[in-house]
């Protein structure tokens, strides 16, 4: 008997290895478009965030995301991540 594979990712922020299902994912579409994906399967490059305020404050203080797809982050990405980061 198999047992299943647990998907892992790495948080951008502290660098822990997570289960997938666990974190939040930030896209890149394949025409550059940048946005938190809620679905989880949205094509594109994928960076991950654990959903606690620490780890989503400190992505948003050091901009992250801009080293991470390698170009300039609109505000209202890191505007979004904040609203997420209020409601935990």
């Amino acid at each position: 008997m198999s047992t299943k594979k647990i998907p892992m990712r790495m948080c951008l922020s502290c660098r822990e290895m997570t289960p997938k299902k666990q974190l939040l994912r930030i896209v890149k579409s394949p025409e550059g478009v940048i946005f938190v994906d809620d679905s989880v399967k949205a094509n594109g490059r994928g960076a991950y965030l654990c959903k606690s305020k620490e780890c989503i404050q400190k992505c948003i203080k050091q901009k992250m995301l801009n080293k991470q797809f390698e170009c300039q982050i609109d505000s209202q990405v890191y505007e979004e991540l904040q609203k997420i980061a209020d409601e935990l």
